[in-house]
């Protein structure tokens, strides 16, 4: 009974952008938190010392090549064309060549690229991380050479990710990245013992292999035939990759204040790099769940959009869904701060000194928490428009500003200045993005937007005075040197800050909080409901 009613609720496709975003929401959930039970025992094992250091440094290269050639590009040029030429054609066959064609093309780039960065690991390795000691960086070439294995899996998982999208087939696809950190945890505790620090690459390599593999069997389902195509003169695949070659300008420009920020952090104290991608993936938690989870929901509708008065109001609700939602999480994430790094990270050798440095990080991440949310949803709005090069330009812009900052910034306060840098060039970014969207299609319905983050706002005042009075609260009643302690009291506090926002939007009759509410309900307790229809039919034979 369970089993079918949760396979009704995931495997249909899903009918609007607000419930494919609540089953890419709620399968983000599952994987933000197993990246933080991940991050957890890393800072457990190792503390945030040199060895995550090396660690972190390692996964840099084959994370860039995986970003800049798969992760958003290959999405943006390919779904809006694979889209296209599936609803033209009632048998898909040009639809299946195009995917076969991709499969081939990107399969023997990724082989390329890879084979080229595994021999020339130790020359990219002093390039970007110039701070380290000749032995670590020895470390950190064996770690390299291993991880380069990962983007050839994940690469062929993000086509049949896209594909699945196209169809709005989006449980599997949300799916494999929860499979993707069970690999990498699973490395952890059990090849880490055998292998030492070698342990934690072969888990990278092995979550990116189910990562891949998860995926197959709903890429089957929707009847695709495998076929041996390698066409480069193919009008299709063309245009894929001229989208994908201004997206991976620009995601190059995203790595490149990556690769900055690795080389800044390895010449400040040790551990500063694990506290910086520490502190970026706990804030990444409200970003994955609700900016992309939205964004990858909605960019399908938009790409397919008949006018511009539908992408404008498509565009909009979701816009504003962003907010409604990513408002609590950054008044959560500012005033709970320092119970969420101590709960999450504070045990085995991560210090009370690394707590602070990553408390600190984590402030600052989070003035830049509704802009980091909200910008994949605006660049899908210009790709979606064929238009991949503004975003690329923008982010030039707002990396110049970042990188500048951050040179500034991070001698004067450490990791914590690398943070407040990256918040200033990610604000840059919106604004920028959201002015050039706004000029060019006239309107992007501000009025609706404007009352919106109003009365968000008015809520979020509420919660956080909540907050902060439940913490004084139930303070004195727990042990606050005890992890049962600062867990119950951020757990509470948090808890009854949600419960008041909830309460004052619903008061303010927040169309997004209706909306949310609604969708959530249909596609819980709908499904049960016709589970229960289906199962009285079959009792009486119908």
């Amino acid at each position: 009974m369970v089993g079918s009613t949760l396979r009704r609720i995931f495997s249909a496709p899903a009918a609007s952008v607000a419930s494919a975003a609540f089953i890419i929401g709620l399968l983000s959930v599952a994987s933000r938190f197993l990246g933080i039970v991940r991050d957890r025992i890393l800072a457990s094992h190792f503390g945030a010392g040199t060895t995550l250091d090396m660690y972190y440094a390692a996964f840099r290269l084959p994370d860039l090549v995986f970003n800049l050639l798969v992760l958003g590009a290959l999405s943006a040029g390919f779904i809006p064309v694979f889209a296209r030429l599936a609803a033209e054609n009632s048998d898909r066959k040009e639809a299946w060549r195009l995917a076969n064609n991709i499969f081939h093309t990107l399969a023997l780039a990724l082989m390329l690229i890879c084979g080229i960065g595994i021999i020339f690991a130790p020359l990219l390795t002093d390039w970007i991380a110039p701070g380290f000691a000749a032995s670590e960086r020895e470390t950190i070439v064996v770690l390299t050479r291993i991880m380069f294995l990962s983007p050839f899996f994940l690469g062929l998982s993000s086509i049949i990710g896209s594909i699945l999208q196209s169809f709005h087939k989006f449980f599997m696809y949300s799916l494999a990245p929860v499979l993707y950190n069970i690999g990498i945890i699973f490395g952890v505790m059990f090849f880490v013992p055998r292998y030492g620090i070698k342990g934690l690459a072969w888990g990278v390599v092995l979550g990116s292999l189910i990562h891949f593999a998860v995926q197959i069997p709903a890429l089957i389902k929707l009847g695709f035939n495998y076929r041996f195509v390698f066409d480069f003169r193919d009008r299709a695949l063309r245009t894929v990759y001229a989208m994908m070659t201004a997206r991976t300008l620009g995601l190059a420009i995203t790595q490149l204040n990556l690769i900055v920020i690795t080389i800044i952090a390895s010449g400040l104290v040790s551990g500063s790099l694990a506290d910086f991608n520490l502190a970026n993936n706990l804030q990444s938690f409200a970003i994955g769940i609700f900016g992309v989870s939205f964004a990858v929901a909605v960019f399908p509708i938009l790409s397919t959009a008949a006018s511009d008065s539908i992408f404008i109001e498509k565009f909009s609700r979701t816009f504003r869904q962003i907010l409604f939602c990513i408002i609590p999480a950054t008044v959560a994430l500012i005033i709970l701060r320092a119970q969420i790094v101590r709960v999450v990270l504070g045990s085995g050798n991560f210090s009370w000194e690394d707590t602070v440095m990553t408390i600190d990080t984590v402030g600052y991440f989070a003035l830049s928490l509704f802009a980091q949310a909200t910008i994949p949803l605006l660049a899908r709005a210009f790709y979606a428009k064929h238009d991949s090069k503004t975003p690329f330009f923008i982010g030039l812009i707002s990396a110049g500003i970042n990188i500048a900052l951050s040179l500034m910034l991070a001698p004067l306060w450490g990791v914590a200045g690398l943070a407040l840098a990256f918040s200033v060039g990610m604000i840059i970014n919106f604004l920028l993005l959201f002015m050039i969207l706004h000029r060019r299609l006239g309107t992007l319905d501000e009025k609706r937007i404007i009352i919106s983050i109003a009365k968000c706002s008015a809520a979020g005042i509420g919660m956080a005075i909540t907050i902060q009075a439940m913490k004084l609260l139930i303070w004195p009643y727990v042990d606050m040197s005890r992890f049962w302690g600062i867990l119950i009291q951020g757990s509470l506090a948090g808890l009854f800050g949600l419960l008041v926002y909830f309460a004052v939007c619903s008061l303010l009759k927040s169309e997004e909080f209706n909306e949310l509410w609604s969708a959530t309900k249909i596609k819980l307790f709908d499904s049960t409901k016709k589970l229960k229809s289906d199962d009285q039919g079959e009792v009486h034979g119908i």
